[in-house]
Order: structure tokens, then sequence, then C-alpha cells
């Protein structure tokens, strides 16, 4: 009985220690085959010092096609390779009420029936809300392009790497497209 009492005690301590644990401490990191996803603040953080391309999942909770591209696109490993390679993948939530300070401007929700949306989010997709919307900025955090809708790993990845490798300053979409040679699959 003595042993028993000993056991839940020590169980009671570690389960207490869990819980006064910060929440991002208890989540678990993301596999070396899978996109390191930030936020818009660690982005910034991170330009400062180390300035690189960026890659921005703009996406809703409620939207089918932004939880498709996650499971299927974003999943691809190939493309979470050259994308951690490459760019600073920032998920943004186009309807989050956090305010984000940004080149000198607040940017806020802007509550609009039963939802709304937030000022950033129209911002960078010059003010065409669909989701899912990902959109490409340069290492000066400048707008290159938002491409809306859905896109599978294949199109995902000439898309990405077109503007990754700045081809979009020198060759048309169409010629790009039609002579791109996919990344290693290794």
């Amino acid at each position: 009985m003595r042993n028993v009492m000993f056991g839940l005690g020590v169980l009671v301590l570690v389960l207490g220690a869990l819980a006064f644990k910060k929440p991002e401490a208890l989540v678990k990191p993301a596999p070396a085959d899978a996109i390191s996803w930030i936020t818009w603040e660690q982005m910034l953080e991170k330009s400062k010092t180390h300035p690189r391309k960026i890659v921005v999942d703009v996406y809703t909770d409620w939207c089918g096609w932004c939880k498709r591209m996650d499971a299927t696109t974003f999943s691809d490993p190939c493309l979470a390779k050259y994308i951690n390679q490459t760019y600073y993948a920032v998920k943004f939530d186009a309807e989050q009420k956090q305010d984000i300070v940004f080149k000198e401007k607040t940017y806020k929700f802007v509550k609009n029936g039963m939802r709304g949306y937030h000022e950033l989010a129209a911002e960078i997709t010059r003010g065409q809300l669909s989701f899912p919307t990902v959109v490409f900025l340069d290492e000066k955090i400048e707008v290159i392009q938002s491409i809306p809708g859905y896109r599978d790993a294949k199109e995902f990845e000439t898309i990405a790497t077109y503007f990754g490798r700045n081809e979009h300053l020198k060759t048309p979409w169409e010629t790009y497209q039609k002579t791109y040679k996919p990344l290693p699959k290794n």
C-alpha cells in the first residue's frame, strides 16, 4: 500500500509540472520531411538578420480545400525540403483576431457579417480573399505574386521553384512551365 501511495504521489507531481509548462513546449517539432511553418511575427524577426523569400499560406479554419492542401500538397516530402531550404514558410489565418504591426502600420481584424477578415490578409492577397491563397514575397517582404486556389504538389512545386529561383524576373511563366524539370526525389 505504501508503494502505491508513493507511486500516486510521483504521478501527481509529474502531471502538476506538465500543467505549468508553456503549451508550445508540449508541441512536437515538425518531422524532418515536413514544412517548418512559422508565424508572421517569427518571419519578421528572422528576416531582420537572414533575409530570404517567404511563402505565406493564407487559410481559414473552415476551408476544406485548405485542409486538403495541408494533407496532400504541403505534406509532400520533396516539396517540403525545397520550401524549407528556400523560403520562410508562414501559416496565416485570414480570420485571426490578433493585431499585427507591419511596416509601421497596425493591421486589425475587420468584422464582416458572421465572420470577418484580417486586414493584412487582404493587403498581401491584394483584396482577393479566397481560400486557400498562397502568397510569395521577396526578401524585402514585398509581394511578388498571390496564387489563389488549391494546387497539387506537382503544380505547386513548379510555382515555388519559379519564384524561388528568380525565374519570374527573366522567364515568362508559360515558357518556364513547359520546360520545367521536377526536383529530384531523394
